[in-house]
């Protein structure tokens, strides 16, 4: 199948599964790439863990920050109510900066994240990214914020509604009636910013090498790995990653390095046009658009 054609068939395929999406997967050995859509912006949700980490890991090499000190993380002090992580703790912890990078980044902690933020406020994370020349993503404001959604004060029986909301209130020039789904308020970036800053920590770039290797070592061990990971994932492959998760909105950006040096970056940016919270079936196609964009790659 001709390149054409493909990208045609993906498109068919992912407007039949609901889903609206901005792809790109880009060989970071020759810089040929495929995408679609790739310079339109969507919110970021939890995708802005990475830029946080970096800025968090910079400042620590610089002597900024030390990461061995231990923040006190009291209950009703961060409210960034999660799944998993500190925001299931019912009493005080004594956790090291260190140590909240991995949280906000491997487990994808809001907590986490939200106490890094207080020591690096999003303005700032966006500016270490600018002096870094990485111009396409916009940090605005904490996690905390991702919990103050229609779909927070509706409650779990009546999801479907704030899904329906985030679904059909948007505009033409990507403003939205919910500010987390509004690009102009919300942190944002596009499939291509991503990439870029994926390509910026796996090659050399003006990220210093020792901070790059710890944010590829975070994204290596993060454990939510329901998305992309099963069609990336083998003994000749590594697959490094971070997802985001809000209301309709499910992204994943990574790493695949093959046992033969080959590596591709790709980013996968999603809005569901389906009121429901649980879909596994948009998760499944994701990963097979994005793998059917990187074997087409390979054998150009």
């Amino acid at each position: 199948m001709n390149t054409e054609a493909l990208l045609h068939d993906l498109r068919r395929r992912l407007h039949d599964g609901g889903l609206r999406a901005c792809l790109l997967v880009r060989d970071l050995r020759t810089g040929d790439e495929l995408g679609i859509e790739p310079d339109t912006p969507l919110p970021s949700a939890s995708l802005v863990k990475i830029p946080l980490a970096l800025a968090t890991v910079e400042r620590i090499r610089r002597g900024e920050l030390d990461g061995a000190l231990a923040l006190d993380v009291r209950p009703g002090r961060i409210t960034t109510p999660g799944p998993t992580g500190l925001s299931r703790f019912r009493h005080p912890a004594r956790i090291a900066i260190d140590d909240l990078l991995y949280l906000s980044t491997c487990i994808s902690d809001g907590t986490a994240a939200d106490a890094l933020f207080e020591l690096t406020p999003p303005a700032r994370v966006t500016a270490v990214l600018r002096e870094l020349g990485l111009r396409g993503i916009t940090v605005r404001h904490p996690l905390r914020e991702l919990s103050e959604t229609p779909a927070e004060r509706l409650g779990a029986s009546q999801a479907h509604l704030a899904h329906a909301l985030a679904i059909d209130a948007g505009t033409s020039g990507r403003g939205h009636r919910v500010p987390q789904l509004d690009t102009t308020r919300a942190s944002s970036g596009s499939a291509r910013a991503w990439v870029e800053l994926l390509q910026a920590l796996w090659t050399p770039s003006a990220i210093h090498p020792e901070d790059a290797a710890r944010i590829r070592d975070l994204m290596a061990h993060n454990l939510l790995r329901h998305r992309l990971a099963p069609d990336f994932s083998s003994d000749a492959t590594t697959w490094s990653s971070k997802t985001g998760t809000l209301l309709n909105l499910r992204h994943e950006i990574g790493v695949v390095e093959h046992a033969d040096g080959q590596a591709y970056a790709i980013a996968v940016l999603t809005e569901s046009l389906v009121p429901a919270g649980t879909q596994p079936g948009a998760e499944a196609l994701m990963a097979q658009v994005a793998r059917a964009l990187r074997d087409h790659l390979r054998h150009l």
